[in-house]
This record gives C-alpha cells, structure tokens and sequence, in this order.
C-alpha cells in the first residue's frame, strides 16, 4: 500500500513538472504577440486575423472603384466591400484578369481574408459563370469518395 502512494505520488510530480515549462511559453508567445516592438509598421498591410483560412464570398457586383481597387457585392442585409491587392489572383471565364476587367452587373465568386482592421482582402476573384473545368471538377467530387 505504501509502494502505491508513493508511485502515485512520483506520477503526479513528474506530470506537473513536465506541463508548469508549457504552460509558462504559452503565456510568453500571448505576451509578447500583445507588445508594441512585435506590431507591424504603419506602412505595411493590414495583417490578417487569427483565421489562416480564406472564406468564400459569391454574387453579383453592385460597385467597382477602380482607384481605390474595390468592388462591392450587395446582399440581402449588407454591402461587403473586397479590396484587389497585389496578394489577390484574378481570373475571367478561366484565364488571367486585372482589376480593369472587373465591372459592375457581373457574376463574381473566390475567397477572402477578414483583416484585424475589419476590411476584407480579396484572395481570388473569378469573374462570370463556372467553366465547364469547374463544373465537370465538382461533379467528380462527390462520386469519388466510396460507397459502403
């Protein structure tokens, strides 16, 4: 019975020793993410939040600021305003496009970045209907995967 607590005992050292060493860098890595000496620079881009996946976006463009490389996709509660940067790849019926191509009363779908400042940043930008590459791509999608 002795043997056993003391087993016991030794365990739960060992356990707390390995985890206290973890527990103390996660609180070092929040520390130093929240200093000013780790921020970006003015001058840079907006840095993109926490969520390293881009999320889909699709309709039809009510605005396009070509100046300010904007379009804007109106629904049914608000407006969502994409920024065009050098980051963003944009493509029209399948072959490459520029901010130029892109025009108001257009069907338009891709993927987006939320910024820590709010703004959205356009990934990919495809301008007009699916391309037969795509629809023939989603339709193999599903009969892929085996059935039990």
């Amino acid at each position: 019975m002795k043997n056993k607590s003391v087993v016991i005992s030794s365990v739960c050292a060992v356990a707390i020793a390995l985890c206290s060493p973890l527990s103390v860098s996660a609180k070092e890595k929040k520390t130093m993410a929240a200093s000013p000496a780790a921020s970006a620079a003015p001058s840079e881009s907006p840095k993109v939040a926490a969520s390293p996946r881009a999320l889909p976006f699709h309709g039809m463009i009510s605005a396009v600021d070509q100046s300010a490389k904007t379009f804007t996709i109106a629904g049914k509660e608000t407006s969502r305003v994409f920024n065009v940067t050098g980051k963003s790849t944009v493509t029209k019926n399948g072959n490459p496009a520029t901010m130029s191509d892109i025009a108001a009363n257009e069907e338009v779908r891709g993927s987006y970045w939320k910024n820590t400042d709010g703004s959205l940043e356009a990934k990919t930008v495809k301008l007009g209907a699916k391309t037969e590459k795509e629809k023939s791509k989603k339709k193999e999608e599903p009969s892929a995967a085996p059935t039990p």
